[in-house]
């Protein structure tokens, strides 16, 4: 008599991530995730090694940005908890990451308490990721774990948030148990009675408007919906700012954007059209404190349709259980055609050519130069700091390629982030835009970059430490170790690298690394320690209030 035989437990998992769309896995190896490792390398996904764990996190996180989902695996304790600040970035952010964690066995956990990497009972690994992910899923039962595993994924995919999955090794080569077809979880729906309404309502002020216009946010990133927006602005010829986490959420050169809007820190223009606007239809914003420019965006809910998690928000009128890509699909439908034209923009002043000669760069000039390097193909990957605040005035080329850590605004972000954005989407080039300070923290990751033959281009903005905090708050503790980061391809393999501090020597280097398609390169760029974007001071005038106890003016 023939045996049926089942999928094992780490084989169905491998093969539901692979059916998600998740190609690549980043992560360190260890022990206890090894049988796992051994079976990923047996199938057609490929394991991207990373120098760290967190840095596989990031990496999985700037995946899922650009794929939908991402994922990660780890050894438990040491590997596991060193992720964890990533993924509740991740969390913060709507990102959908896929922690996998390795485990000791269910024998080992019984009789061997004392096994290397525990550090409490064994339960409290997934109890700190219960705190930072939408699902877990402990994998130590082969009669459930087929389910536990579409549960999890089905529920990154749903809430666009990290999930755990904990397996131990001892059940990695176990057979499973396949369950009836079922969904792994209910599909979020809208209530037909409230989402008619909320449309019918926002037709009759759209139609009663004379200034209408969209804030578009993180939401519409993550769940897709970046084309559906172009079509309603399209269609009802609205211009759209994008708050700094939905930062291009629309290509930026198309003539109904307007840039960013974050209060006080937008650019005049952006500001003052949202803030006359008699109709303000903001789609899947979240008001954070970023986002509102430290809470001066003036936002009257008299004049605003807010549209995000799940509800719509009409003035003092609340529509529960409207889901955002419903709301917007009908709105689509319900906007008749305009051939009217988008409001007209203000003109750019006319810098002067680039470079100058025997002229020290500034951030300024920096920013107009880079803007004009970019292309179609070029995913800006942004770290915090000034360098976030300053690529407010970057304008992408294409829809969906900013990436930052813009709410959550967690150091170390950009560098790891690319990696998994440039595997990601193979026909595309990362350009990193880093401070010295958080490239210390996890520029290791150029390496691994180095070691697939990447064509990223990192743009240090070296200005000798800290100067988010030097803004708020001076101090020698804002100060770093001063790295030679142009010589780190002596390190970290085939890597070109360039030092710039006039206008002339960036332009050489940046025309070389432009030309460089077979390796990464980086560059050097000294910029002053007081020289900071305008958006950056009038971000640190309110933030010194806060730190010194005084009343924002």
């Amino acid at each position: 008599m023939n045996t049926v035989k089942f999928d094992t437990i780490g084989q169905y998992l491998l093969n539901r991530l692979y059916a998600a769309g998740v190609e690549h896995v980043f992560g360190v190896p260890g022990d206890y995730v090894l049988g796992f490792y051994d079976l990923m390398e047996k199938s057609a996904i490929q394991h991207i090694g990373t120098t760290r764990e967190d840095t596989a996190a990031f990496a999985a996180d700037g995946y899922a940005r650009c794929r939908g989902l991402g994922a990660l695996a780890v050894t438990y304790g040491v590997g596991a908890l060193n992720t964890v600040n990533a993924v509740a970035g991740a969390y913060a952010e709507s990102s959908p990451v896929i922690v996998i964690s390795g485990a000791p066995g269910v024998r080992e956990q019984r009789d061997d308490p004392l096994i290397h990497h525990r550090f409490g009972p064994f339960t409290f690994q997934r109890e700190i990721f219960e705190r930072i992910t939408c699902a877990t899923a402990v994998l130590n039962d082969p009669v459930i774990a087929f389910r536990q595993i579409d549960h999890a994924i089905a529920s990154a995919r749903r809430y666009c948030k990290p999930v755990y999955i904990e397996i131990p090794r001892d059940l990695v080569m176990v057979e499973g148990y396949p369950m009836p077809t079922i969904e792994a979880i209910e599909p979020l729906g809208s209530d037909a009675t409230a989402l008619s309404e909320a449309v019918a309502e926002t037709m009759n002020l759209l139609e009663r408007s004379v200034s209408p216009m969209v804030i578009a946010g993180i939401e519409l990133h993550r769940r897709g919906l970046q084309n559906r927006l172009l079509e309603l602005i399209e269609r009802a010829r609205m211009p759209v700012t994008a708050t700094l986490t939905g930062k291009s959420v629309i290509a930026e050169r198309h003539p109904a954007y307007l840039g960013i809007y974050e209060g006080a820190m937008s650019s005049e223009h952006a500001r003052y059209m949202v803030e006359q606007s008699d109709l303000l239809l903001m789609l899947g914003v979240t008001l954070n404190e970023v986002d509102t420019g430290i809470y001066t965006a003036k936002l009257d809910p008299q004049h605003t349709i807010r549209a995000a998690l799940n509800e719509v928000v009409i003035s003092a009128h609340r529509y529960p259980r409207v889901a955002l890509e419903d709301f917007l699909n009908a709105l689509v439908e319900a906007v008749k055609p305009s051939s009217a034209g988008f409001p007209a923009k203000p003109g750019k002043s006319v810098a002067s050519p680039f470079p100058q000669a025997n002229q020290a760069i500034t951030i300024t000039r920096l920013i107009d130069r880079i803007n004009q390097a970019l292309g179609s193909e070029t995913i800006v990957v942004c770290d915090v700091g000034d360098c976030l605040f300053a690529a407010i005035d970057l304008e992408v080329h294409e829809q969906s390629e900013f990436l930052a850590s813009g709410f959550y605004t967690s150091m170390g972000f950009a560098v790891p982030a690319a990696l998994g954005a440039q595997i990601a989407r193979p026909g595309h080039r990362a350009l990193i835009l880093v401070g010295d300070g958080a490239f210390q923290m996890t520029g290791t990751e150029l390496s691994t970059q180095a070691r697939l033959g990447l064509d990223s281009i990192v743009i240090v903005f070296n200005n000798s430490g800290y100067s988010t905090e030097r803004c708020i708050l001076e101090g020698p503790f804002n100060d770093i170790s001063s790295w030679r980061f142009d010589r780190l391809g002596e390190v970290f393999g085939p890597l070109q690298g360039f030092d710039a501090a006039s206008e002339e020597s960036f332009e050489a280097a940046l025309l070389q690394a432009l030309n460089n398609r077979s390796m990464p390169s980086i560059i050097n760029v000294h910029l002053a320690s007081d020289d900071t974007s305008s958006a950056m001071r009038r971000l640190a005038e309110h933030l010194k209030s806060k730190v010194q106890g005084e009343s924002p003016a």
